[in-house]
């Protein structure tokens, strides 16, 4: 079988398009398209192995997959007023990673390319949380990143390492908001890189949205060299659009709005005023817990703040890369964990805390069987955007959650807090 990698190419479209010839292991083709560095649409096709995609042809892909959103930069560009809008506030990154010091040292070298912002940008604190570490390898990896004095956008970057002993995202993502100071924080995670204009499209996002409490940002892959992560992008990926979007607490004629909190974009990239989050009690630390429950707690948050009647701005320039899992039985861990277990768990939390909305999760719920059982059908025929295993493992992991998954997940991060305060 001719093995599924796709050639994974940038296109400027105020230049001309050059020719791509894919290579011998290579069945496709993928394009990120940009208008002046500014990503403006994607695109994946596939084609034989070794075949020569002309100028023209690349072209083509790239003006229908991003011309319109091109033209839009356009014409913004030529009625913004440059430096407008309050700079930056504060801003804490947070990185929470457990075991990954490869992938930490490979986030904190993108760093040093960013775009400074045109409002400019206040002070910068880059905070690493080890989350339950099984190595000394990540403080490491910290520790010499520090001693190189490293420098974002011209200002000194402060680093610092913390341990959070409880395992668990949420514990870890609420360990790096205690070291936070007041403005926003950011957090990525550790599989990611960030392009060149990820600060600046911040800044330009909280520029634009003084009223906004969160934003959250675009999500590219960083390659395509295995049949998942070609998989996990015919299945959307990360990516929510290439317009700039406001999310209020009401959506006039969605009847599940703000449940399905998918929408707002992805915990891989999101940014909160730290007021906020302190406000709304910080992550839930029953989600997110690994395999008992391991999704949940980015949109649990998104949802929440929405709910408080703050905004939420999805800017596509805020944008970064991520590195898909490259094998197929961690895409079906994925597939069956993350989005089929963390969505209907997450739809159960709102069900039994949020009375007001149990209409909207019903409905919610009802869409969401309808649309897996549409998937498993045109996985049977071979027609859909993902094989049949990764239909059945997310069907088969929706339905794990809507079985009292959550409540479970409570106790068991009640039962870790307990034994660690002993300690």
């Amino acid at each position: 079988m001719t093995p599924m990698s796709y050639a994974l190419v940038d296109v400027e479209l105020s230049e001309p398009a050059a020719a791509v010839r894919l290579e011998p292991d290579q069945s496709g083709l993928a394009v990120v398209v940009r208008w002046h560095g500014r990503p403006c649409g994607f695109v994946t096709r596939p084609f034989p192995p070794g075949t020569t995609l002309d100028a023209a042809t690349v072209g083509r892909l790239a003006d229908d997959a991003g011309g319109y959103q091109a033209l839009v930069e356009r014409l913004r560009s030529e009625v913004a007023d440059g430096g407008s809008g309050p700079p930056l506030p504060a801003v804490t990154l947070a990185v929470c990673t457990r075991g990954r010091p490869d992938e930490v040292a490979r986030l904190l070298g993108s760093l040093a390319g960013l775009e400074p912002p045109v409002t400019g940008v206040s002070d910068l604190l880059l905070v690493i949380v080890d989350n339950a570490p099984p190595t000394g390898d990540t403080r490491a990896v910290v520790e010499a990143f520090a001693a190189s004095a490293p420098e974002v956008c011209g200002r000194p970057l402060a680093v610092r390492y913390v341990v959070e002993p409880l395992p668990g995202l949420d514990f870890a993502r609420n360990r790096a908001l205690r070291h936070a100071p007041d403005g926003l924080i950011v957090y990525l995670d550790d599989d990611v890189v960030v392009e060149r204009s990820w600060l600046a499209g911040l800044a330009e996002a909280y520029a634009e949205n003084p009223d906004a409490g969160a934003f959250t940002g675009l999500v590219l892959p960083l390659a395509l060299d295995t049949e998942a992560q070609v998989l996990f992008e015919r299945r959307g990926g990360f990516r929510k659009g290439f317009a700039k979007r406001r999310h209020g607490a009401t959506v006039p004629g969605d009847g599940t709005y703000p449940c399905g909190a998918g929408v707002f974009g992805t915990g891989a990239n999101m940014a909160f005023r730290v007021d906020l989050v302190r406000e709304l009690g910080g992550f839930d630390e029953a989600l997110d817990m690994g395999a008992a429950l391991p999704g949940g707690g980015d949109v649990d948050m998104f949802y929440r703040v929405v709910r408080s009647g703050r905004t939420l701005v999805y800017e596509p320039s805020f944008a970064v890369r991520h590195e898909h899992r490259r094998d197929r039985a961690g895409l079906r861990r994925q597939f069956q964990r993350s989005w089929g277990m963390g969505t209907t768990a997450f739809a159960m939390k709102l069900y039994a805390t949020d009375p007001e909305v149990r209409p909207r999760v019903r409905r919610l719920l009802w869409w969401w069987v309808r649309h897996q059982g549409r998937l498993v059908r045109a996985g049977i025929t071979g027609r859909g955007p993902v094989p049949l295993d990764m239909a059945l493992a997310e069907l088969w992991g929706g339905l794990v959650g809507l079985a009292g998954r959550y409540p479970r997940a409570q106790r068991l991060a009640a039962r870790i807090r307990a034994e660690h305060a002993g300690r």
